[in-house]
C-alpha cells in the first residue's frame, strides 16, 4: 500500500514514518512517496528517514519528488501537510494581527483566516488532481486550518477527505486520566469544529463521569493541563472542559497581551528553530541525524502554547503531555481502519450530514466517527447549545466568507471575513488587516483590490 505525504519536507514528517515502522501487520503502507517544492528540505527529511529505519527490515520504502501528478498517480492514501507561504509566512501572519491589537494564532482569528485565504486554493487544486489522478485514494489532511481547509477539499472529493487533528486525543486522554478512566475504553461527547470544541461527556460504561470530575477540588482540576489552562472555576461554570485553543477566546486579552510582551512569536521561533535544523542537516552523520531531529522535536513540543500557560499560570507542560500519541497516530489509525476494515472510533473532521441541527449537512464538523472500510461515520452527540451554539455558528460563517473569496477573488468576502470573526472587533481594523497580508503575501494577489474599497486612513 502506497502513502503519498504532501509537505513530505515538512519537520513532522518522520513522526509519521515512525509511526508506519510500529506497524508489522499484512496490508500495511510499504511504500512512502514525500512530494515537497523544497528539494533540499526534501532531501534533509529523506536522511532522518533512512536514519530512522536502519536495520528495520520491513521499513516502507520512500522516495521523495517535487511533481504533484507524480506523487499522487495510482497512490493508496494522501496525507497532505503542506504548509502554504511556510513559516515566514506564519511568523507574517502573527506579527500583522498583533500590531493591530488581535490574535495572529495561526488557525484562530485574524492569523487563521489569512492562512485559509492563501491555503484554500491550493488545497482545492490537490483535490482536484487527487480526483484525476487517484480518484479511490483517501485523502486525510492536517494542513491547518484543518476544519476549513477539509471542507474546501470535500467540494471535490466529498467525504473521501477526512481531516484530523490531535488536540482532542489529548484532551480525552488527560481527562479520562483524572477522572480514574481508562482512556482506551472511554467514549467521548465531544463537538465543535476544528480547535473549537468541548468535551461534554466522557462515559465510562453507561455512566458519564464528567459531572463527577466538575465536582472535585481545584486540586484534582487542576492536576491537568486543561484545568490549569482555563481554571476549575471556569471548566465548572461551562460544565464541559474546552479544547485548549478555547484559551485564545475566553482569555482572548490576557493572550494577546502575552503574545505581544514576548519576545517572539510562536511562528518566529519555529522558523528559527527549523531553519537551524535544515541548514546544519547535511552536515550531521547519516547515523545521527535522527537524533538531531528528535532534539529540535523535543524543544518544539516543551514550548507549546508556551504564551497561554504564561498568561494563565499554568507553567511548564507536565511530562505526560510531552507522551507521544498525537496526530500520526491517528492518522495511522484511520488509515488501518479503512484499508483493513478494523473499525475505530476517532474523532475526526468530517462533513456534519445531520448531526448538528445547528449547521448545515455540508458543514466539517469535529466529532467523534466510527470508521471501517466505508470510511468513517458520525456518531451520535448532544447538541450545540447556548454560547457553544452561538460561537460555532459564528466561526463557521467565517469559514464560509474565506471559502468564498478563495472561489471568487473577492477580496469584500475577505475583508467580511476578517470583520465578522468574534476575535476581531473593527471593520476598519479587518480592511487593515486584508492590505497588511497582501502586502506580504504574493499568494493573496488572486483577491481583487477593487472588490473592498480603499481602507479607511489612520
Amino acid at each position: 500500500m502506497r502513502l503519498t505525504i504532501l509537505g513530505g519536507g515538512g519537520f513532522r514528517v518522520p513522526l509519521v514514518y515512525g509511526a508506519l515502522l510500529r506497524d508489522h501487520a499484512p496490508g500495511r503502507v510499504t511504500e512512502v512517496v514525500l512530494h515537497d517544492l523544497d528539494a533540499a528540505r526534501l532531501h534533509a527529511i529523506g536522511r532522518v528517514l533512512a536514519d530512522r529505519a536502519y536495520g528495520i527490515e520491513d521499513a516502507p520504502a520512500v522516495r521523495t519528488t517535487t511533481d504533484l501528478d507524480e506523487a499522487l498517480r495510482g497512490t493508496d492514501f494522501v496525507f497532505s501537510a503542506i504548509r502554504v507561504g511556510g513559516l515566514e509566512g506564519r511568523a507574517a501572519d502573527e506579527r500583522i494581527a498583533l500590531a493591530e491589537g488581535v490574535l495572529g494564532q495561526e488557525t484562530v482569528g485574524a492569523g487563521g483566516i489569512a492562512y485559509g485565504l492563501r491555503t484554500v486554493p491550493v488545497a482545492a487544486h490537490i483535490a482536484r488532481r487527487v480526483k484525476a489522478l487517484a480518484p479511490d485514494a483517501w485523502v486525510i489532511n492536517f494542513t491547518n486550518p484543518a476544519g476549513l481547509v477539509t471542507e474546501a477539499m470535500a467540494e471535490h472529493l466529498g467525504d473521501r477527505v477526512v481531516g484530523i487533528c490531535d488536540s482532542p486525543v489529548g484532551l480525552a486522554r488527560r481527562v479520562a486520566r483524572a477522572a480514574g478512566v481508562d482512556p482506551g475504553a472511554a467514549r467521548l461527547d465531544y463537538v465543535g469544529l476544528n480547535h473549537l470544541g468541548w468535551l461534554r461527556g466522557l462515559y465510562d460504561g453507561g455512566e458519564n463521569v464528567l459531572p463527577r470530575l466538575l465536582a472535585q477540588d481545584d486540586e484534582v482540576l487542576t492536576s491537568f493541563e486543561e484545568g490549569r489552562l482555563f481554571g476549575a472555576e471556569w471548566l465548572r461554570s461551562l460544565g464541559s472542559v474546552p479544547n485548549e485553543y478555547l484559551h485564545y477566546y475566553y482569555f482572548n486579552r490576557e493572550a494577546v497581551e502575552a503574545y505581544q510582551r514576548a519576545g517572539q512569536t510562536r511562528g518566529a521561533f519555529l522558523k528559527d528553530q527549523q531553519e537551524r535544523f535544515y541548514a546544519t542537516a547535511e552536515t550531521v552523520p547519516d547515523a545521527s541525524v535522527w537524533a538531531a531531529w528528535d532534539r529540535t522535536r523535543a524543544e518544539r513540543d516543551a514550548t507549546y502554547m508556551s504564551a497561554n500557560r504564561k498568561a494563565s499560570g499554568g507553567g511548564e507542560r507536565a511530562a505526560e503531555d510531552l507522551e507521544s500519541g498525537g496526530y500520526e497516530n491517528v492518522a495511522l489509525a484511520l488509515m488501518r481502519a479503512i484499508a483493513r476494515d478494523e473499525a475505530a472510533t476517532l474523532v475526526l473532521n468530517v462533513r456534519n450530514g445531520s448531526s448538528l441541527r445547528a449547521l448545515d449537512e455540508r458543514a466539517v464538523i469535529e466529532i467523534p466517527c466510527r470508521v471501517d472500510a466505508r470510511g468513517p461515520r458520525p456518531l451520535p452527540v448532544s447538541q450545540l447549545t447556548g454560547h457553544e451554539a452561538g460561537l460555532v455558528g459564528a466561526v463557521k460563517a467565517v469559514e464560509r466568507c474565506v471559502l468564498e473569496a478563495a472561489s471568487s477573488g473577492s477580496a469584500r468576502a475577505a475583508v467580511k471575513a476578517f470583520a465578522l470573526h468574534p476575535l476581531v472587533d473593527s471593520v476598519q481594523v479587518a480592511r487593515r488587516l486584508l492590505d497588511g497580508y497582501r502586502g506580504v503575501h504574493p499568494g493573496l494577489g488572486y483577491l481583487r483590490t477593487d472588490q473592498a474599497g480603499p481602507a479607511p486612513r489612520s
